[in-house]
């Protein structure tokens, strides 16, 4: 029996190389979108080959027509029909109150994070229309019904269109059997706190958690792959909260 072939953008750090790892050993097929560090997208690559599985690396800017379209096509040409799409590539741009935001962070933030989505979303609706079906997974936010003041209202919003995105589409591709569904992750302590400007962040905002804790990248793996496994069969539109109680 074939396995799955599942494309993860932003798949070199973070949840997206945590989700690779568990995809690889649930027994997908890989294709790893990253857009500048080749060296970790190399490392979370060969994570995944040495799980057993096939794993191709495309460097590619999710906010670019053209290399989502290279994305698919290397797929296609090097493991197959496309079975799976993880939509994972975002940026948050620095923490700052929207007053003082730069237009080039706010345009960028939205470039990546929403027509970088439709972008992915597009090409893998016609792809596994074609091919019989799939399963989309959309990687939200907590931060879209939080709202973020003081933080990323930018990016919040962005996150917010992404549930909006998911459930539309959902109702949409029913009918091509793809499914779509999103994991809304809440503070999660990954390298990206430390991008955005605030290191420390994870630590400092625990207190805030019913749970009493930021979550792990592989918890939001778990999530991811349980949606696009049989398991979740019958489950389409939903936006699963993984955020500690928050």
């Amino acid at each position: 029996m074939a396995r799955p072939v599942t494309i993860v953008t932003g798949g070199s750090r973070g949840i997206g190389a945590a989700t690779c790892a568990r995809l690889a050993a649930d027994g997908h097929d890989l294709v790893l979108g990253y857009i500048s560090n080749e060296r970790a997208a190399r490392e979370a690559a060969e994570a995944v080959l040495a799980a057993g599985v096939r794993c191709v690396t495309v460097r590619a800017d999710t906010s670019q027509e053209a290399d989502v379209e290279r994305l698919f096509d290397t797929a296609a040409a090097e493991l197959g029909p496309v079975t799976g799409l993880v939509n994972n590539a975002g940026v948050t741009g620095p923490l700052t109150r929207l007053a003082d935001a730069r237009t080039e962070d706010l345009r960028r933030v939205l470039d990546v994070n929403l027509l970088g989505y439709l972008l992915c979303c597009r090409r893998a609706a016609r792809d596994m229309a074609a091919s019989g079906g799939g399963a989309i997974v959309n990687v939200s936010s907590a931060a879209a019904t939080l709202g973020s003041p003081g933080d990323y209202v930018h990016y919040a919003a962005s996150k917010a269109a992404t549930d909006t995105l998911t459930i539309g589409l959902s109702k949409e591709l029913g009918q091509d059997r793809i499914r779509v569904n999103a994991v809304s992750p809440g503070l999660i302590d990954t390298d990206m706190h430390a991008t955005m400007g605030d290191p420390g962040r994870p630590a400092r905002m625990a207190d805030s958690i019913p749970l009493g804790r930021p979550g792990r990248a592989s918890e939001i793996a778990a999530a991811v792959s349980w949606l696009l496994s049989p398991d979740a069969s019958y489950t389409t539109g939903a936006v699963l909260r993984v955020s500690g109680g928050r």
